[in-house]
């Protein structure tokens, strides 16, 4: 089952086209890897998707609900409060750099919005979240505060936050790049156990080893455009463009 269709996304700014006639579709159960260099348009096309930027033209659609489409006229409508609000539901974003509350605990973090959005009772969203830390290693760090953990932590509360809301789609912007090389390790074992576990997921990445390792399809970026795509091993291994190729020779040097 399709859970994430886009079809034609198209994203300027002031102007200057980023996204390019972009369509990409996620199977339930599948991990779709994005790469390419900086401002190839990743991290906008995830954006996009999640609501944090307005597309300028195309269509996205998750499952059966339209957060965007294109009208008769060739204009753009999104979708209404209560059908953005159920598409919301769906998908869970990690973000490069944690983008924690400083000022809630850990367990807060997590239960906040199982409680007040999601509308759990409160023991249930306490109970949800002390089983994710257990999960994530950080059973002991409940009552702790964003800057008494290290960077790896904090990213793994990132993660649990995200999953707290159980959503069927996880989309991970680039989850260590701001971490250093020693703790992106704990990390990348965290995504390829959820990956164990069939969790779809889309992930901007610029780890290729772990890209093709993880993810079941790839999708290579470059000026706004989708250059090469296809499952993860033949694009990495045989990569068809003389783009892809001089990427992939100066990423791995």
């Amino acid at each position: 089952m399709k859970l994430l269709e886009i079809n034609n996304l198209r994203k300027d700014f002031d102007g200057l086209e980023v996204i390019k006639d972009i369509s990409i579709s996620v199977e339930e159960g599948q991990v779709v890897a994005i790469i390419g260099p900086s401002g190839s348009g990743k991290s906008t096309l995830l954006r996009c998707a999640t609501m944090l930027e307005i597309a300028d033209g195309g269509e996205i659609k998750y499952m059966d609900d339209y957060l965007v489409k294109t009208d008769e006229n060739g204009k753009e409508v999104y979708a209404d409060r209560e059908t953005a609000k159920r598409i919301r539901s769906n998908f869970g974003l990690v973000f490069q750099n944690f983008n924690l509350f400083p000022h809630f605990s850990v367990i807060r973090n997590i239960t906040e919005a199982p409680i007040y959005i999601a509308k759990q009772n409160k023991s249930d969203a306490k109970k949800t979240a002390f089983d994710l830390l257990k999960k994530m290693g950080l059973e002991d760090k409940a009552d702790a505060y964003p800057c008494q953990l290290s960077g790896g932590q904090q990213q793994r509360v990132s993660i649990a936050r995200a999953l707290a809301l159980n959503p069927k789609i996880l989309f991970f912007d680039e989850p260590t790049s701001a971490l250093d090389p020693e703790l992106t390790g704990d990390i990348l074992k965290v995504i390829r156990d959820l990956a164990k576990e069939k969790m779809t997921m889309v992930i901007v990445t610029h780890e290729m080893n772990f890209a093709k390792e993880v993810a079941d399809y790839i999708v290579f970026m470059d000026d706004g455009v989708i250059v090469e795509q296809g499952k993860a091993q033949d694009v990495i291994n045989n990569p068809q463009s003389e783009r892809l190729q001089n990427f992939l020779s100066r990423v791995s040097n």
